[in-house]
C-alpha cells in the first residue's frame, strides 16, 4: 500500500508538473473545435426547424451559425488562431443578442434569459484571447459584460413576429439560466486553474534558473568534407522530475512572462565560458558556437553592453560568436537593430539569419544588415527532393548569398541524398540529423574529436 501510495503521489507530481504551457495549447485548439462542432449541430438542428416553419429570417441565423462553425473548425486546422477566435466570439455574440431581442424580449409574464450566455462568454473571451494585445483581450470581454447590461435593463424588441409563446420562455428561462450559470462556474473554475497552472510553471522556471537545472547541448555544423566547423547552442531543461524538456515545451512561455531574459543570458554565459575554455585546445581554437537571441533579449538597451562585457570577461575570439537573429526581428526595428549589430560587428561578433525564407524580411533589409551566414530553414530542406517550390527557394537563397559574400548553412539535413543536391547547388556547410542531433558538451567533444583529428 504504501508503495501504491507513492506511486500515485509521483504520478499526481508528474502531472502538475506537465509541460503547461502546451497542454493550455491542446486544451484550447480542442476547446475551439468542440465549439464548431456544437454550432453546426445547433445550427442544423434548429435551421431545420425553423425553415419548416417558414421563419426564413431565423433560420438565416441558423445558416450563419453553420457557416461560423465550417468556418472556425478550418481556421482551426489551420492554426489561424486569431481569426477562429474573432469568428466564432463575433457571430456568437451577434447571435446572442439576436435571439434576445426577436425570440425572447421581456414580458410580464417571462423575463429574459439568453442574454445570460453573455456573461460566461465574457470569461471565455479572457481566456480565448489571453495571449493577444490587452486592447482585443479586455475589449471583446467589456463588450460582452454591455451587452448584457444593455439587454438587461431594456425590453425593447425590433418585432414581435417571432417572439416564443409565454409558457415556452417560462421554462426556457429556467432552463437557460441555470445551463448560463454552470458555464459560467465552469469557466471560472477553468481561468482559475489556468492561471494557477501558469504561476506554477513560472515557479518551475525561477527555480531552473535559482538551481542551475538548464543544460547547453551542441548540434554539429558540418563542411562538405565531415569536418565540424561549428555547433548551435540549444537549451535543455534537465527537470528533477521530468528528466529532460526540449526547448519547445518552456521557450514560448518563457517569451510571453520575460524570462526568457535571464534564459538567454544563461545560454550566453555558458557558450562565453566555452568558448573561453576551447581557445587553447587546438581541436577546439577554430569552433564557432551560434546562439539563438530572442526578440526581447536583443531590445534589451543594455544588450550590447552584455555582450561586450561577455567578450572583455572570457577573452574570447568574438569571431567564434555566433548571433542568430529570425525575419520577425528583423521587421520590428530596423534601424536600433542596425546600430546594435554595427556595435557588435565592429568587435568582430557574427551574426546569422535563422530560418530564412519564412519570415517577412525584404531584400532590401537584407542588403542593409551585416550578415554573415543565412540559414535555410528545414521545411525547405525536408521537401526540397519532391517539391518544385522548395527545390526553387533554396537555389535561389543559396545563389543570393553567395552573391552577397554570405555562408549558407542547411538545416534538417536528414538523409545523403539531400546533402548531395545542396552541395550541388554551392552549399557547404550543413547541420541536421543526417550529421547528429544536438549532444550533451562531452558528447560532442567526442564527436569532434572523431571527424575533425
Amino acid at each position: 500500500m504504501l508503495v501504491l501510495s507513492s506511486f500515485f503521489k509521483q504520478v499526481i507530481k508528474l502531472w502538475h508538473a506537465a509541460d503547461l504551457a502546451l497542454i493550455g495549447q491542446r486544451r484550447e485548439r480542442r476547446m475551439r473545435m468542440l465549439a464548431s462542432l456544437v454550432l453546426l449541430l445547433i445550427g442544423s438542428l434548429w435551421g431545420t426547424v425553423f425553415t419548416l416553419r417558414g421563419a426564413w429570417g431565423i433560420a438565416l441565423l441558423d445558416l450563419l451559425l453553420i457557416l461560423c462553425g465550417v468556418g472556425v473548425f478550418i481556421l482551426t486546422l489551420r492554426n489561424r488562431v486569431r481569426l477562429a477566435n474573432l469568428l466564432l466570439f463575433g457571430v456568437i455574440i451577434l447571435i446572442i443578442v439576436g435571439i434576445t431581442l426577436v425570440l425572447d424580449p421581456y414580458s410580464t409574464a417571462a423575463p429574459r434569459a439568453t442574454h445570460l450566455y453573455l456573461l460566461p462568454l465574457a470569461v471565455a473571451a479572457l481566456m480565448a484571447f489571453r495571449d493577444e494585445p490587452l486592447w482585443m483581450r479586455y475589449g471583446v470581454t467589456l463588450l460582452c459584460l454591455g451587452l448584457f447590461t444593455v439587454l438587461a435593463s431594456s425590453s425593447w424588441s425590433p418585432t414581435s413576429a417571432y417572439v416564443l409563446p409565454d409558457e415556452v420562455r417560462v421554462s426556457g428561462t429556467w432552463v437557460q439560466s441555470i445551463a448560463a450559470m454552470l458555464m459560467l462556474f465552469v469557466l471560472l473554475h477553468i481561468l482559475q486553474s489556468d492561471a494557477a497552472e501558469r504561476s506554477m510553471l513560472d515557479r518551475d522556471l525561477q527555480a531552473a534558473l535559482r538551481e542551475q537545472q538548464f543544460v547547453v547541448h551542441y548540434q554539429p555544423q558540418v563542411d562538405c568534407a565531415g569536418k565540424v566547423t561549428g555547433a548551435e547552442a540549444l537549451i535543455r531543461w534537465q527537470h528533477p522530475q521530468r528528466g529532460l524538456i526540449a526547448p519547445a515545451e518552456f521557450i514560448e512561455h518563457a517569451e510571453k512572462t520575460g524570462m526568457i531574459i535571464p534564459i538567454g543570458q544563461w545560454v550566453l554565459e555558458q557558450v562565453a565560458r566555452q568558448l573561453h575554455l576551447w581557445r587553447t585546445q587546438p581541436l577546439f581554437a577554430d569552433i564557432a558556437l551560434a546562439v539563438n537571441i530572442s526578440q526581447k533579449q536583443f531590445r534589451q538597451p543594455s544588450f550590447v553592453a552584455d555582450i561586450l562585457r561577455l567578450l572583455d570577461e572570457h577573452a574570447i575570439d568574438a569571431r567564434r560568436l555566433d548571433l542568430e537573429l529570425t525575419e520577425t526581428l528583423i521587421v520590428q526595428d530596423i534601424e536600433d537593430l542596425l546600430s546594435k549589430m554595427a556595435a557588435l560587428v565592429e568587435r568582430g561578433v557574427c551574426f546569422s539569419m535563422d530560418d530564412f525564407g519564412t519570415g517577412f524580411s525584404s531584400f532590401s533589409h537584407l542588403k542593409r544588415l551585416p550578415l554573415n551566414t543565412l540559414k535555410i530553414d528545414r521545411s525547405f530542406i525536408c521537401d526540397v527532393l519532391t517539391d518544385r517550390s522548395s527545390e526553387a527557394i533554396v537555389r535561389t537563397v543559396i545563389s543570393l548569398a553567395q552573391s552577397l559574400g554570405m555562408t549558407v548553412i542547411a538545416e534538417g539535413v536528414e538523409n545523403e541524398a539531400q546533402q548531395q543536391f545542396l552541395q550541388n547547388h554551392g552549399c557547404t556547410q550543413f547541420q541536421g540529423y543526417f550529421f547528429s542531433k544536438a549532444l550533451p558538451l562531452e558528447e560532442f567533444k567526442a564527436f569532434v574529436a572523431q571527424h575533425n583529428a
